[in-house]
């Protein structure tokens, strides 16, 4: 079985999404759309390009030290820390220097970060950076890591996301619901889906699909 995908386009035509439709399970979640943005993490034009977009929402208005990246968002989030420290009037983290970081994480889920890596938390203004924001969970986790490591949470910043704000800290996106005709999403337990009887196509996570 194949997955097939189309693309969604914004004004930018180097900023798009990749999405099919059928019957697909997170980790939390079910959900009738694969949103895949597997081109954008790893494609330096595309990556580029979505960096440039989401650095629109900050570059005039927070004081970013470093961008905690989940999701493998690492490319996108070296990007934006070029949009974020490019010579601007309005840009006011101009000729700074910015912690571009990924997450470890332990057994359970929990994340950590290593003694040489807390200074680049402490006391820092913390961008958190994913691929998608749906049910909100891994980006809590990275804000309660960023707190407790004596951090600042600034923003969190996406490429797709169904809520506006986690923990009362704004979620800005490219993309949300909205662009997506009839998007749907359930907990597990609640899937009419599942409860009709209909297969699952695909597990899907930040890394891709697998088909079942």
């Amino acid at each position: 079985m194949s997955i097939e995908t189309k693309k969604i386009r914004t004004k930018n035509p180097n900023v798009y999404l990749r999405v099919a439709q059928g019957h697909f399970a997170t980790m939390h979640i079910h959900t009738n759309y694969f949103i895949d943005v597997t081109i954008q993490k790893m494609r330096l034009a595309d990556a580029k390009a979505v960096a440039k977009e989401l650095a629109d929402d900050y570059r005039a208005s927070t004081i970013v030290d470093s961008i905690l990246c989940i999701d493998g968002m690492e490319t996108v989030g070296t990007c934006m820390a070029q949009e974020l420290t490019k010579e601007s009037y309005e840009n006011i983290n101009a000729h700074q220097t910015i912690y571009i970081m990924s997450p470890e994480f332990i057994a359970g889920g929990q994340i950590v970060f290593r003694d040489n890596h807390v200074p680049m938390l402490q006391g820092k203004n913390v961008l958190i950076l994913a691929a998608s924001v749906t049910t909100g969970k891994s980006a809590l986790a990275a804000m309660d890591a960023v707190n407790y490591y004596g951090g600042k949470v600034v923003g969190i910043a996406s490429i797709f996301a169904t809520v506006d704000e986690c923990d009362e800290c704004p979620v800005k996106s490219i993309f949300d619901p909205n662009d997506l005709n009839g998007y749907e999403s359930y907990k597990p337990n609640a899937c009419p889906h599942c409860a009709k009887g209909e297969k699952i196509d695909a597990i899907v996570n930040s890394f891709g699909f697998s088909v079942l």
